[in-house]
């Protein structure tokens, strides 16, 4: 099952992208092993404990698929909630946009972690060649109940808006993912595989 590349007039999802329970089970196995290796390139361990990925257009229609799939939805009713949910999820041009994860296994770590990470949705930067940053912007259709003052969840969304010139620079010169939180404080650079992917989400 090949995935068509993403233009901006298709990025948003729409009742007719999403396939039936029946339809999906047919294709799963192929489209999950795509939607991996996609990741593969999209996917960015930040120092031990948070990872960033980034969403598109595929991993959004995958995660939307995996839902109906765990909750057996059936109506279409219940298929627009997931849409409404998970599209502005889905970066425009000149945005990037990632699911941040608090990787924590252990009670114990998670006792630790989450008082020590209050706020680290919005601590995170792309660091350009040039020095100058893009900090992250916290998706507000899910802040509200994300948001806690003395404890952070395990997951936020957040996004990241490019000038045109700042795509330029990104695309030539590569960048970093860095974090700026008192209590977190991690860089590593993108290779130039994963700069080439998120590409296709910044241009228009």
């Amino acid at each position: 099952m090949s995935t068509p590349h993403n233009t901006a007039s298709s990025r948003k999802l729409s009742i007719e992208d999403i396939l039936d329970l029946r339809a999906y089970e047919r294709v799963r196995d192929e489209s999950r092993a795509e939607v991996i290796e996609l990741k593969k390139l999209r996917r960015i361990a930040l120092g031990p404990v948070v990872t960033l990925m980034f969403e598109n257009r595929v991993t959004m229609r995958s995660q939307i698929h995996e839902m109906i799939r765990a909750e057996k939805v059936m109506r279409d009713e219940q298929v627009m909630e997931e849409l409404h949910a998970y599209n502005p999820l889905i970066p425009e041009p000149g945005q990037l946009s990632a699911t941040l994860f608090v990787e924590l296994v252990t009670e114990d770590e998670m006792r630790e972690w989450l008082p020590k990470l209050v706020n680290i949705e919005s601590s995170i930067v792309i660091r350009l060649s040039d020095g100058s940053e893009i900090r992250s912007i916290t998706e507000e259709s899910h802040a509200e109940q994300l948001t806690r003052d003395y404890v952070t969840a395990a997951v936020h969304y957040v996004r990241f808006e490019l000038t045109t010139d700042q795509i330029e620079k990104f695309a030539l010169s590569g960048a970093e993912i860095a974090s700026d939180h008192p209590a977190y404080q991690q860089s590593v650079s993108l290779h130039s595989s994963t700069i080439t992917e998120l590409l296709s989400d910044l241009w228009a």
